[in-house]
C-alpha cells in the first residue's frame, strides 16, 4: 500500500506552491535562491515536487513576479503589485485594504487575511487587479498590529479557556492556556491580551490581563467600553503620586514674570455639573469706546513639563474622556479640579489672548502672553442666558448654582450683555464669510444614585453658549494666524478641516431632496451657504436630527496637523485649538509652541510635532467612539424598562436587510429587521432610500413617521431591536 503523501508537503495546488515560493523569497529579498534551497526550506526532497518548483520558477519569472538574478538563482520583484495599508474588516468575515496611492480599496477574501485583524497596518499583494471592479489581493505580511487587548467572554473549559471577543469584526476568539486565566470564573467579561498566533493554530494565543466583571453590570460594562478602545479608567499610582508632589501654590517670585490681570472683572461661564473651569472671560470698556476682551486659559504647561511621567500620561491619554456617567480625566484631579481650574476668588496662573475690539467686533490689537488672574464669578450656562434675555441681575434660584435666589453686579450684566452682543455680530460675519452652523441637538440622561437612566433630555445651544463659543473660536484663530503668518515659517499645531467630497454632497443633495430641500453645488460658497439655509429650514421638524445627522457625515473630519490646509467648517485660513489644556493634550503642545516663539526661540522639529498630532487625533477619533458607545448603552438600558411601550420614531436609515428608527420622544436608534415584517415582503430599494412591499406596494421611507415598539434590548451588544406597527397614519387611523 502506497503511503499518503503529507498533505503539507504536496503541491498539486500550483497556487499554493506559488504563495510558498513567494512567502520564502520575500522574507529574504536581497537574497537569490536556486531550487534546491527552496525545496529544502519548504522541507521536500522528491523529483517530482522539485520539478514543480523548477516549473513553478519559471513561470513567476515570466510574469515579472521574481527576476533571474543569475543561472537559476531568483529573487522577489521590489514592490511589483505589492502595497502597504490598513485593513477594514467586514462583519463578514473578509475586508478591504485602504491603500493611500490607489484609488479603490482592495478587497481581501476571508482565506487570505493570513491572521491579520481590523485595523491592523499591513503589505499585500494584489493578484487580480481591475478597472472596473475592486481589485482582489491577499495580506502577505503584518507590520503593525493596531491593537493586541481585546474585550470579551471567558468561556472556560477544564484546562483552557476561549474569548469570545465582542467585537464584530473579530472573526476568530482568542485561546488561554490554564496559567493565563488570572482566576477568571466562566462568563466573566475580561481584557485579554493577543501574545501569539502560532502558524499552525487556528486561534491566537493569549493571556487574561484584566478580569472587567459580570456582563451587564453597570461599571463592568463602562469598563469594558473603555477597554475596547485601549482606553485607561484610572491614573497609575506613581502619576497621580508626581502630581500630588507639584508645588501649586501661587508664587510672588512667578507672579512678576507675568502680566498681572487681578483687578480687571473676569468670570467663567460653564455647564452647571462642571468640575473645571479651564477658560475664563474678562471685559473692560475703554475709553476709546472699544473693549478690552481677555480669553485666559489654565496654564497647564507651566505645571506638566516635557520629560515627565505626568506629560507622558497626558500625551498617551491625549484627551478626557466623557461618559454618560463619568469623566476619565486627562490629567490627574490635583490638577484637572484644583490648580489648574480657574475657580472663583482663586489666583491662578493663565496663558491668555487679550484683544481690543470695537462696536462690531473687529480686532484693532492683540497680545498674547503668561498671566495671573483671579475671577470674580462663576455662572451655569443658565444663568448667563437669564441675564442675557431680562438684561437684569437677579437670579432666580431654580437655575441658580447656589441653590437660591441672589443678584449679580450691574457691572457683570453690562459686561454679559456687550460680550453677548459683540459675539452675536462675530457669528453673524462667520457665517456670512462661510462658516457651516451646526447645532445638533445632544441626549442627556438624568441618572440616579445607581446611574440608572430615569429620564431623557436634550441639550441645545443657547445665546450663552454660543457667547463662550465665540470668544474661544477668536482666541484659537488669532493664535494660529499669529504663528502661522511669521516668516520664516514655524513649526505648529494646526486644527485642520477638509472641504466636503463632491460625492457625499451628491448623496446628502438626493436624500434631503425626499424632503423637498435643495442645495446648491455649484461652488463653495454657494455649498456653505445652502447648507446653513437646510440647517435653519430643518429647525423643528420631524427630520431635523437626521438631517443634522446626514450633514454632519457629510463632513471632512477634523484632524490635528503640523501641516495647514485651514478650516472649513469654520471658514478660517488659520485655526488652532489653545482653550482647552485641562482635557485636550493639543491645546498643551499650542501653548509650549506659543510660549517659545514669544521668546523668539527657534522653530520646532515639525516630525516631533506631526506624529504627536497624528497620535491626538487618533485618541480623539477612539475617545468619540467610547463616547457613542456608552450613549448607545444607556439608551439601550433606558428602553429595557419601556418595552411595554409604543413609540412614534423616524426612519433614520434604510439598508438591504432592514430600516433604522429613531424615536422622536427619546432620540433612541433601533432596527426593524425585514424578515420581522409579516404582512408583506419587503424589498430594498437603494434609489428610493425605501424597502417597499412586493404585493402590497406599500413602502417606507427615509424619514417617515412609524410608530414601533421594543422587540429585543441587548445591553451586551448595545443594540436595539425594534418591531415595525405601522406608519403614523394607518396607526392613528386605527
Amino acid at each position: 500500500m502506497t503511503k499518503k503523501t503529507d498533505k503539507k508537503k504536496n503541491f498539486g495546488d500550483m497556487g499554493n506552491l506559488s504563495k510558498s515560493i513567494m512567502d520564502i523569497l520575500r522574507k529574504s529579498p536581497t537574497t537569490p535562491f536556486n531550487y534546491k534551497e527552496i525545496s529544502s526550506k519548504l522541507g521536500v526532497n522528491d523529483a517530482n515536487a522539485r520539478n514543480q518548483i523548477i516549473r513553478k520558477l519559471a513561470q513567476l519569472a515570466a510574469k515579472k513576479q521574481i527576476s533571474e538574478e543569475s543561472p537559476g538563482k531568483f529573487k522577489i520583484v521590489a514592490n511589483l503589485e505589492y502595497y502597504q495599508g490598513t485593513l477594514d474588516m467586514t462583519t463578514k468575515g473578509f475586508g478591504y485594504v485602504v491603500v493611500p496611492e490607489l484609488e479603490d480599496d482592495v478587497f481581501i477574501p476571508a482565506n487570505a487575511l493570513n491572521k491579520a485583524l481590523d485595523g491592523d497596518e499591513v503589505e499585500i499583494y494584489i493578484y487580480n487587479k481591475r478597472k472596473k471592479r475592486k481589485s482582489e489581493g491577499e495580506v502577505v505580511r503584518i507590520i503593525k498590529r493596531k491593537r493586541t487587548e481585546f474585550v470579551g467572554i471567558l468561556q472556560l473549559q477544564k484546562n483552557f479557556g476561549f474569548i469570545a471577543i465582542q467585537d464584530p469584526k473579530m472573526y476568530t476568539d482568542i485561546f488561554v492556556q490554564k496559567n493565563k486565566l488570572l482566576d477568571a470564573q466562566d462568563g466573566d467579561k475580561v481584557v485579554v491580551t493577543l501574545e501569539e498566533w502560532p502558524e499552525k493554530a487556528d486561534s491566537p494565543f493569549g493571556s487574561i490581563k484584566e478580569v472587567l466583571g459580570k456582563p451587564g453590570e453597570h461599571h463592568t460594562e463602562m469598563h469594558a467600553i473603555l477597554a475596547q478602545y485601549g482606553l485607561p479608567h484610572e491614573f497609575p499610582k506613581e502619576v497621580e503620586d508626581f502630581a500630588n508632589q507639584i508645588n501649586t501654590s501661587i508664587q510672588d517670585s512667578e507672579i512678576k514674570k507675568r502680566k498681572d490681570l487681578r483687578d480687571v472683572l473676569t468670570f467663567t461661564i460653564d455647564p452647571k455639573d462642571a468640575k473645571d473651569f479651564d477658560d475664563a472671560l474678562s471685559f473692560k470698556k475703554l475709553e476709546n469706546g472699544n473693549f478690552e476682551i481677555g480669553i485666559h486659559i489654565a496654564d497647564v504647561s507651566h505645571y506638566v513639563k516635557p520629560g515627565t511621567i505626568l506629560d507622558d500620561e497626558a500625551y498617551e491619554r491625549a484627551t478626557s474622556i466623557y461618559l454618560v456617567d463619568r469623566v476619565v480625566p486627562m490629567l490627574p484631579e490635583i490638577l484637572s479640579n484644583n490648580a489648574c481650574s480657574l475657580r472663583p476668588n482663586e489666583e491662578k496662573y493663565t496663558f491668555s489672548a487679550i484683544f481690543e475690539l470695537d462696536g462690531k467686533g473687529y480686532v484693532i490689537n492683540q497680545w498674547f502672553g503668561r498671566t495671573v488672574t483671579l475671577s470674580d464669578s462663576r455662572f451655569a450656562y443658565e444663568e448667563a442666558q437669564h441675564i442675557i434675555e431680562t438684561n437684569q441681575g437677579e437670579i432666580p434660584a431654580e437655575i441658580s448654582i447656589k441653590d437660591k435666589a441672589y443678584t449679580v453686579s450691574d457691572e457683570i450684566v453690562f459686561a454679559v450683555s456687550s460680550l453677548n452682543e459683540l459675539a452675536k455680530k462675530m457669528r453673524l460675519r462667520r457665517l456670512k464669510e462661510g462658516a457651516i452652523s451646526f447645532d445638533k441637538v445632544e441626549v442627556k440622561f438624568n441618572l440616579n444614585e445607581e446611574n440608572e437612566p430615569v429620564g431623557v433630555y436634550f441639550k441645545t445651544s443657547e445665546e450663552a453658549n454660543k457667547l463662550i463659543e465665540e470668544f474661544m473660536l477668536l482666541a484659537n484663530k488669532k493664535v494660529a494666524e499669529f504663528i502661522g503668518k511669521k516668516s520664516p515659517k514655524k513649526t505648529f499645531v494646526y486644527r485642520c478641516h477638509a472641504e466636503p467630497d463632491d460625492t457625499k454632497l451628491a448623496t446628502l443633495q438626493t436624500v434631503v431632496s425626499k424632503f423637498g430641500y435643495k442645495i446648491d453645488l455649484k461652488d463653495r460658497k454657494s455649498v456653505t451657504s445652502s447648507l446653513n439655509n437646510l440647517l435653519a429650514e430643518v429647525q423643528g421638524t420631524k427630520e431635523q436630527n437626521l438631517v443634522d445627522t446626514l450633514t454632519i457625515r457629510t463632513m471632512s473630519k477634523a484632524y490635528y496637523s503640523t501641516k495647514n490646509i485651514g478650516h472649513y467648517g469654520l471658514a478660517f485660513d488659520y485655526y488652532s485649538h489653545f482653550t482647552s489644556p485641562i482635557r485636550r493634550y493639543p491645546d498643551v503642545m499650542t501653548h509650549r509652541l506659543l510660549q517659545e516663539y514669544l521668546d523668539e526661540k527657534p522653530s520646532a522639529k515639525e516630525d516631533e510635532y506631526e506624529e504627536k498630532s497624528r497620535h491626538s487625533s487618533e485618541m480623539e477619533s477612539l475617545s468619540t467612539n467610547a463616547e457613542r458607545d456608552s450613549i448607545k448603552y444607556m439608551q439601550v438600558k433606558f428602553m429595557l424598562d419601556h418595552q411595554e411601550q409604543d413609540f412614534l420614531g423616524v426612519i433614520s436609515g434604510v439598508t438591504e436587510w432592514g430600516i433604522y428608527v429613531e424615536i422622536i420622544d427619546n432620540k433612541c436608534e433601533g432596527m426593524v429587521r425585514l424578515r420581522d415584517i409579516k404582512d408583506d415582503h419587503y424589498e430594498f430599494d437603494i434609489e428610493q432610500y425605501a424597502i417597499v412591499g412586493r404585493k402590497t406596494q406599500n413602502k417606507y421611507q427615509l424619514g417617515d413617521e412609524v410608530y414601533i415598539n421594543v422587540k429585543n434590548a441587548d445591553l451586551l451588544k448595545r443594540h436595539l431591536d425594534f418591531n415595525l406597527l405601522g406608519s403614523k397614519e394607518v396607526v392613528e387611523e386605527d
